[in-house]
């Protein structure tokens, strides 16, 4: 009987590179790409605020139908970039509160609905069951929020819980395709944490005026800090720090399993920009998924990643002596030491004091769109922000669709947790350690919705196919050798 060792080996050295196949995905790629830089720098700049989604919502259906690989790194790019498309929009024509270009992300991720329904009644046979039953709990929501709330609200709502589950039961179902699938979320996250590392140190160092422009009108200056130089708390190409901090935490932790000549700048402008957002949070989640892979792969991997971890120290640690990074770094680690005092810390408990009792005892929940207000003085819709994703799924949920939601979510950790593959494939390892480490966080953070909620649901969804995948391969090669032996 072949090992799984042997499986992974001779699987790892294949060449998975169907996106070199695919002339024409590329194309309508970079026919999306040039349509959006002609209208930004030929006069249609309002115009993009609608051609925008619109034609990613285009793209996005054509690689999903006839090139699913590169759909998935379309995906992640549209949810990488938005943000920063809208802003340097906003900049050139003027704010817009309505965030109409930031629907883009939401629309490319529910392509994926298509999968969920064709594939929903055989779901449960082949091993869906949490995603079904995250599923029933978000459509309970959706049906109690049409009864209380505002239809738009409420459809903004279900594109940002559901997004993320039928996004991962996308990655699931197609489980015979992981290793294709495995070497797309290596090299998309590789760029990412480059790029984006890149563009958080800039922004960081020069406050670009569509940063500042937005930082500005947005008044989020309690969480992003103030809009000069040397005085933002990082968000890069991101709509706001949690975003990127989750984003980065799961980037950096998936360079680990990959190799190559990118992978030491990445990291030093990676780390560099994930110090720059001062989150702790993200901060914490990142040293907790570095624990669940050392621990959980073989010595020979182990003794690997602490040289990587020590390289990368050498090469980052001296970039944070420099000032006035080394000040800004240090006083937020240094509020570890002293959390009674802090502001972030105080008013996280004081809503959990407040607000815990009154979300256990809502039975029914206020359904999605519940977070949307209509701001009386200005007329304009504003988020409500509760620092709490336990909070929020009873707040939105209710006890009925908490029950589901949450129940598939554990039910989903508890499964990955029990998988041994991951001693020798350290992508699992690591999918693992992200999607449960970002699962921490949902006491103090809404990591459930959005960018923040594939990341967390759609490695988690990741590990499980590469365990099914490996199963089937492992079954595949003892009926293949008992047939030889007959």
């Amino acid at each position: 009987m072949i090992s799984k060792q042997i499986l992974y080996n001779s699987f790892s050295q294949e060449s998975y590179s169907p996106e070199k196949r695919s002339p024409q995905g590329w194309m309508a790629i970079a026919g999306f790409l040039l349509l959006t830089v002609v209208c930004y720098f030929a006069g249609a700049t309002a115009a993009l605020r609608l051609i925008y989604p619109v034609t990613a919502l285009l793209v996005a259906v054509f690689l999903y139908l006839r090139h699913p690989i590169l759909y998935i790194g379309f995906t992640w790019w549209i949810c990488f970039l938005t943000p920063l498309a809208t802003r340097l929009v906003d900049y050139r024509v003027g704010w817009d509160p309505t965030r109409q270009m930031l629907i883009a992300p939401y629309l490319v991720v529910f392509v994926t609905i298509a999968t969920f329904l064709r594939r929903f009644k055989s779901a449960y046979y082949q091993g869906g069951l949490p995603f079904i039953l995250a599923f029933i709990g978000v459509f309970y929501g959706f049906l109690v929020g049409l009864i209380y709330n505002a239809p738009v609200p409420v459809a903004r709502g279900l594109l940002d819980w559901l997004g993320p589950i039928i996004f991962a039961f996308h990655l699931f179902i197609n489980w015979r395709d992981y290793p294709t699938y495995r070497q797309n979320f290596q090299r998309t996250f590789l760029w990412c944490v480059l790029i984006l590392g890149a563009y958080g140190v800039y922004q960081f160092v020069v406050a670009p005026e569509w940063d500042r422009y937005w930082l500005i009108q947005s008044k989020l200056f309690m969480s992003a800090g103030n809009p000069v130089p040397f005085g933002m708390r990082v968000w890069s190409t991101l709509h706001s720090v949690g975003p990127f901090g989750s984003v980065m935490q799961a980037g950096l932790l998936l360079l680990f399993t990959s190799s190559g000549s990118l992978i030491f700048p990445a990291s030093a402008v990676g780390y560099l920009s994930f110090l720059l957002t001062q989150a702790r949070t993200n901060w914490g989640g990142w040293l907790l998924g570095i624990i669940m892979i050392v621990g959980s792969v073989k010595t020979r991997i182990q003794m690997r990643l602490i040289t990587i971890i020590v390289v990368m120290a050498i090469c980052v640690v001296p970039l944070t002596t420099i000032e006035p990074i080394s000040k800004v770094v240090s006083a937020r680690l240094e509020t570890f030491s002293n959390l009674e005092e802090d502001n972030s810390f105080r008013d996280r408990s004081q809503s959990y004091d407040k607000n815990l009792s009154l979300a256990l005892s809502n039975a029914l929940g206020n359904g999605l769109g519940n977070i949307w207000k209509v701001n009386e003085k200005t007329g304009q819709i504003e988020v409500v922000v509760i620092d709490s994703g336990i909070l929020d799924m009873f707040f939105t949920l209710g006890w009925f669709g908490a029950i589901f939601y949450m129940g598939g979510l554990i039910l989903l950790i508890i499964s990955v947790s029990k998988y041994g593959e991951g001693r020798f494939d350290s992508f699992i390892s690591a999918a693992r350690a992200i999607g449960i480490s970002s699962a921490t966080q949902l006491v103090i953070g809404s990591g459930m919705l959005s960018v923040a909620g594939m990341i967390l649901w759609g490695f988690l969804a990741m590990a499980m196919a590469g365990h099914k995948y490996y199963l089937h391969q492992e079954k595949f090669s003892r009926t293949d050798a008992d047939s030889h032996k007959g």
